[in-house]
């Protein structure tokens, strides 16, 4: 009897013990996405420092990458993190880049204890980071809040693991299914709930990506116009494979101040690369696909973003690219937002030749989550 009781008791405190855990790794996961869109070519990592239940430091990956997280946890918690139990939603990292290891900076402050949610896949840390701590006589738990994790890193796994950036497709249709009206007049699908919310998902991306017969029909600035959240803009890219980019465009006005990279084919013009360029605009020549339709070969203009550091990547239109990214299975996570008015007949269809099915009968795709906004509905969609 005295026995299970014992036993009873440990299990309370263990189970104590771990909603403790869930509950500071869950603020750690919430910092971290603070750094969204604003820390490539490094991971949006937060960091939480707890000691004798109270919170004595806390950090996320700072702008451009650093400081990292445990780095600024650590800073604002100083002496009081020695002892003290390092919540992290990712590996720290055990290598010497442009600034020292984090895991050495974790013992030398003291650390009794390390709560990780996820490892890093990255070859220069694979597991070198937590043993690094183990050596140190520091205790590594992993593996809370590892799914929610593993969702927040999916860019940092994905260009780690595959060379390429985690792929977002941005829908809005209207109940018929189209995009815009007849003869691709462009036309509001969604209410301004839902402008304000594509907003947000654009500051927590590195990049956003249209195809040229966007930029034509509707001359889009692509920046995130929240209250005080302009310089937290992605970089534009444009798929414009003969180089038909207008100077008078938005986006070529603009590129001083936010940056615009153009993807083009080796055979464009000189010249007009070369005007692009004078405006602020970075050209990067890609390969083409060998097979009709002609364009640029996506997977190619992937790596070459991945390669510049770029992890998350929002696709915003138009209906051509859209299906284009669809038919090569270049989509991780699909945002579809639904509008309340029909465009009727002659209207664009939101995935040029291929059926809305495509996406929400896909075996490759389960929805992830689904709510109304206002008058309109959004479903998410993530590979299955």
């Amino acid at each position: 009897m005295i026995f299970r009781i014992l036993e009873d008791q440990h299990a309370q405190k263990s189970s104590e013990a771990k909603a403790v855990d869930r509950r500071f790794m869950a603020l750690a996961l919430a910092l971290g996405r603070r750094g969204l869109g604003n820390t490539f070519p490094n991971p949006a990592v937060g960091a939480v420092i707890a000691k004798d239940g109270a919170i004595v430091g806390r950090g996320w990956t700072q702008p451009g990458g650093r400081p990292h997280a445990e780095v600024e946890a650590l800073r604002r918690a100083g002496e009081a993190a020695r002892g003290a139990t390092l919540y992290v939603t990712l590996e720290p990292c055990s290598h010497v880049g442009k600034s020292p290891p984090c895991a050495d900076a974790v013992i030398a402050a003291g650390i009794a204890r390390v709560v990780s949610a996820v490892e890093d896949p990255n070859p220069e840390v694979a597991g070198q980071g937590h043993a690094r701590l183990r050596a140190a006589g520091i205790r590594v738990d992993l593996g809370t809040g590892a799914q929610e994790a593993a969702r927040d890193h999916a860019g940092h796994f994905r260009r780690v693991r595959d060379g390429r950036p985690h792929v977002i497709l941005k829908l809005a249709v209207s109940p018929d299914g189209f995009i815009g009206a007849a003869g691709r007049k462009p036309v509001p699908v969604t209410g301004e709930k839902v402008h304000s919310r594509v907003h947000l998902l654009r500051a927590q991306c590195d990049a956003v990506l249209v195809g040229i017969g966007t930029v034509l029909s509707d001359d889009p600035e692509l920046t995130c116009r929240l209250p005080g959240m302009i310089r937290q803009s992605p970089i534009r890219v444009v798929l414009d494979r003969a180089l038909r980019l207008p100077g008078k465009a938005k986006l070529v006005h603009s590129a001083r101040q936010t940056p615009l990279w153009v993807m083009t084919s080796s055979l464009s013009e000189a010249p007009a690369a070369m005007l692009l360029q004078a405006a602020g605009a970075q050209v990067m020549r890609v390969p083409t696909t060998t097979a009709p339709p002609p364009g640029l070969d996506l997977a190619a203009v992937l790596k070459a973003l991945a390669g510049k550091g770029i992890s998350r990547l929002l696709v915003e239109g138009g209906a051509k690219v859209a299906s284009s990214f669809v038919a090569a299975d270049l989509v991780d996570e699909v945002w579809l937002f639904r509008g309340a008015q029909e465009i009727g007949a002659g209207g664009v269809p939101a995935l040029d030749a291929l059926p809305l099915t495509a996406i929400a009968g896909s075996p490759g795709l389960k929805v992830r989550a689904s709510e109304t906004i206002e008058n309109d509905t959004l479903t998410i969609f993530e590979r299955a």
